[in-house]
């Protein structure tokens, strides 16, 4: 059963689910924006990618941003998702972050971005 992020409740009152492909996707999201210390029982959770919101744009940063997201998918879904790319691409005020990844269970491929 994959459960609908955030959780929900369905028509019927129960449970929203959700399909593997959309499960995977929210995880990677709550990978992405889930500060380190912000779960009580895991607090080395996350990525800290919303500190680095506040940071100047520039080539650096960007690399910086790169190598924190692969790394923090890799350590937390690196045994559901393999990590084709990660691009991170500053555009004046704007840090967007594209990934795209291989479902490891269905080899398909996918291509997921948010914007910060």
């Amino acid at each position: 059963m994959n459960l609908k992020f955030p959780y929900q409740f369905n028509n019927l009152g129960r449970t929203a689910e959700t399909s593997y492909e959309e499960h995977i996707r929210t995880l990677i999201e709550q990978v992405l924006f889930t500060s380190p210390g912000e779960r009580v029982n895991r607090p080395d959770f996350g990525s800290g990618l919303l500190k680095l919101v506040f940071e100047p744009n520039s080539n650096e940063m960007a690399a910086t941003t790169q190598f924190l997201v692969q790394g923090s998918l890799q350590q937390w879904l690196g045994h559901l998702i393999e990590i084709n790319s990660v691009q991170v691409n500053t555009i004046d005020a704007v840090l967007e972050v594209v990934v795209s990844y291989t479902i490891r269970s269905t080899q398909q491929n996918y291509t997921v971005q948010f914007t910060s």
